[in-house]
């Protein structure tokens, strides 16, 4: 089946609401299963694809959105070039990837990793709503806990944390250095690379 009506309304809830719609949302609409509205949503990811569009459909954890094409970053930022730029510093980066692989981490945790204070990265990353608060943790004083955001989801092109490319793995040595056990081989993926170089080029 083609879906066409139910491509249409799925397209018109997308476009009115300028955000992500949850599965659930849709499912609502549609009154279909999760199977088959998650067939029709591939039908329009391929359609999309394959025309000659400006838009794609981009799956958020399990929410979609429709977004203008990445190739045409170039004419479309002129209208918003009122917006706050996320430019990004190295040490707020850093933090970044460590709450990205280390879901529900507090400040001194991730202090502890980089062996500096992170106060400002962390108020930089919530200023620009790539990590939100995850609750307080059920320890001494009662610690923020740090997670990342749909937003940097949206950012670095990814659907969910899952694709976030494996670490290496590595082990201290006897005087308790960290030594690479086994180097990442997979690349990361081209998404993420042109994520990070978009945002690099914020930063020029």
């Amino acid at each position: 089946m083609e879906y066409k009506k139910e491509q249409a309304i799925i397209e018109a809830m997308l476009f009115a609401n300028g955000k992500e719609v949850t599965l659930k949302s849709l499912m609502s609409a549609l009154e279909k299963s999760e199977d088959e509205v998650k067939e029709i949503i591939n039908i329009m990811i391929q359609k999309y694809a394959a025309e000659e569009s400006g838009i794609e459909l981009i799956k958020v954890n399990e929410s979609y959105q429709l977004v203008t094409k990445k190739e045409y970053y170039e004419y479309v930022y002129p209208l918003l070039d009122n917006r706050i730029k996320p430019t990004l510093s190295g040490a707020a980066l850093e933090v970044l990837s460590i709450i990205a692989y280390n879901p529900k981490i507090t400040r001194s945790q991730i202090e502890n990793i980089r062996g500096v204070s992170s106060d400002g990265p962390i108020y930089k990353l919530l200023e620009f709503e790539l990590i939100e608060s995850a609750g307080k943790l059920d320890a001494p004083g009662r610690p923020t806990a740090y997670q990342i955001t749909d937003n940097f989801l949206k950012m670095f092109g990814i659907a969910n944390l899952e694709e976030l490319p494996e670490l290496p793995r590595f082990k201290l040595d006897e005087n308790e250095q960290i030594v690479i056990d086994e180097v990442m081989e997979a690349p990361m993926p081209e998404r993420v690379t042109e994520g990070i170089r978009e945002n690099e080029n914020n930063e020029e």
